[in-house]
């Protein structure tokens, strides 16, 4: 079998090909398994009692270490419903609060470094599908301020934040719906999705038949930003 017909199966679909004659594994063997190694939304980790008032907010923060960015997917094939996510905690943030608003915060992350447990799947994500030798990075910057005091006070975690998405080199208006918190340690937790569709930023959903990819999805984020 050629490598370019195992690259596009392997990505594609994301099933395993077995021997030279091609035989592809069992698709429900292979939905549970990917359904199973599947990561869960982002979601705020357990704070306790931690708060911040809007003057202990002031400031600039800057992401930790802990943070991640991906995507998550869905995919059926040959009747299997299938979801992919992709991770990478190749993360840069940047944050100003002010008067318990969130006046300007931006996120960037390295795409070529995002991974899945098939590496052919990832093979096609950064060639293919998101040319990452030509835009390595994707950008979420918020646009409009946001009132952060309830979710600071740990009474209403839930913000939407609204701003513009870098993607594939194209630019368009986007809100992400999220989570903010913090944490034991005083530092500001951000988790949440954007809802994308694919074509949107020049980018192909595959479709070879057998398998197909849903034409969106959403860009996920985690970050942990402290001063």
């Amino acid at each position: 079998m050629k490598r370019r017909t195992k690259v596009l199966l392997g990505i594609a679909a994301g099933v395993v090909v077995v021997g030279a004659a091609g035989v592809v594994g069992d698709p429900i063997v292979y939905a549970n398994l990917v359904n199973s190694a599947a990561d869960a939304a982002p979601s705020l980790a357990p704070t306790g009692d931690a708060t911040l008032s809007a003057t202990e907010a002031d400031g600039t923060w800057t992401a930790t270490s802990t943070g991640f960015a991906g995507y998550r997917v869905h995919e059926v094939l040959r009747g299997q419903d299938v979801t992919v996510t992709g991770r990478t905690k190749d993360v840069e943030a940047r944050a100003t609060v002010a008067d318990g608003s969130l006046t300007a915060a931006t996120v960037t992350v390295q795409v070529a470094s995002i991974s899945t447990p098939e590496s052919a799947r990832d093979d096609y994500f950064r060639g293919t599908a998101m040319q990452t030798d030509r835009f390595p990075t994707a950008t979420f910057r918020v646009t409009a301020p946001v009132d952060v005091r309830a979710a600071l006070a740990g009474t209403d975690p839930d913000v939407a934040l609204r701003g513009e998405l870098t993607l594939h080199g194209v630019t368009k208006a986007v809100t992400a719906d999220a989570q903010l918190g913090v944490d034991r340690d005083g530092h500001v937790q951000v988790a949440g999705s954007v809802p994308i569709t694919f074509a949107d930023f020049g980018v192909q959903a595959p479709d070879l038949g057998f398998v197909r990819v849903d034409d969106h999805g959403a860009v996920e984020f985690s970050v942990e930003l402290a001063r």
